[in-house]
C-alpha cells in the first residue's frame, strides 16, 4: 500500500509480469516517489483501476496516467462523476461494468459494489489462478455482494476507519459523523473486525486493515479488534495496518 486514508489512496499490486494501481489520490510525482523507496520504481503499471470519483482516490489519475502510459479502468459512474474523459489521455479510458470480469495481462478482476457514497463504489478481486486478493477500502457496511466478493482471498485489503466511541465523541460537526458511520459511509473498527471474522480460512495469509481515520481512530484499536474477533486464529494470519504519510511494507504470497 502505498497511501491509505482521506489525504490520498494507492495500492501496487503484481504478478507474473503485470502491475495493476488500485486508485491514485495522490500527485504522480510522490507515486513515483514512494515507488522507488518501496524498490519498486521500475515496475512498469499496466493499469490504473479507479474504485470510485471520491477525490482522495482519483486526484493523480489523469497525471499518473500521462507519465506513466497507463490506460485507466473505472466503471461508466466513476469516469463520469470524476470528469475523466476531459482529463485522461485520449484512448486511455477503459470502462468496466460493475460485476463483470475482465483480464489485464495475467490477472483477472472482478469489481464488485460497495455501500459508499458515491455513483458506483466498487472493491476488486483480483488473481492470478494461484492466489486471489481482495481490496474494499471505502464501505459504510457489509453487504452480500461484499461477503462475495472478498471471499476466499488470501490476501484482503480491508477498510478500518474509525472507533465508534472516538467518532461519537470527536470534533466533526454532527452532520459529518452521521456520514461517517451511516451505511454508506465508512466501517468501523468492530464491523471491520467482524468481517474479518467471517471471511476467515485456512489459506488466508495476509489481511491489511486501511484506511483509518488520523481523527477518529488510534493504531493500536483495529488491531485490537481483529485480535479480538478472530481469536487464537489470529496467529495464523498476518494482520498490518495501512499507512497515510508513506507506504507501507511489501506483501509477498
Amino acid at each position: 500500500m502505498l497511501a491509505s486514508g482521506s489525504a490520498g489512496n494507492a495500492t501496487l499490486l503484481r504478478s507474473g509480469g503485470t502491475a495493476l494501481l488500485i486508485d491514485a489520490g495522490i500527485s504522480a510525482r510522490e507515486l513515483s516517489r514512494r515507488l522507488a523507496v518501496s524498490g519498486l520504481g521500475d515496475v512498469r503499471i499496466d493499469a490504473l483501476l479507479l474504485s470510485h470519483e471520491h477525490n482522495d482516490h482519483v486526484r493523480g489519475a489523469a497525471a499518473v496516467s500521462r507519465r506513466l502510459g497507463c490506460p485507466v479502468y473505472a466503471n461508466r459512474a466513476t469516469s463520469t462523476g470524476a470528469r475523466l474523459l476531459r482529463a485522461v489521455p485520449r484512448g486511455a479510458l477503459v470502462e468496466f461494468v460493475t460485476g463483470s470480469p475482465f483480464t489485464v495481462g495475467c490477472l483477472e478482476v472482478t469489481p464488485f459494489l460497495l455501500p459508499h457514497d458515491a455513483a458506483e463504489t466498487v472493491g476488486f478481486a483480483v488473481s492470478d489462478g494461484r492466489m486471489r486478493a481482495g481490496f474494499a477500502t471505502d464501505l459504510g457496511s457489509v453487504t452480500l455482494d461484499v461477503l462475495a466478493g472478498l471471499s476466499g482471498c488470501d490476501l484482503v485489503v480491508l477498510e478500518s476507519n474509525h472507533d465508534e466511541a472516538m467518532l461519537s465523541d470527536g470534533p466533526y460537526p454532527e452532520f459529518l459523523k452521521k456520514r461517517v458511520s451511516s451505511p454508506y459511509g465508512h466501517l468501523s473498527n468492530s464491523d471491520a473486525a467482524q468481517l474479518a471474522n467471517s471471511l476467515f480460512h485456512d489459506s488466508m495469509a495476509h489481511l491489511v486493515l486501511a484506511h483509518l481515520s488520523r481523527t477518529n481512530n488510534h493504531p493500536d484499536l483495529p488491531l485490537e479488534a481483529v485480535r479480538g474477533a478472530l481469536g487464537p486464529r489470529c496467529s495464523r494470519v498476518t494482520v498490518t495496518l495501512g499507512w497515510q504519510d508513506r507506504a507501507g511494507e511489501v506483501i509477498t504470497l
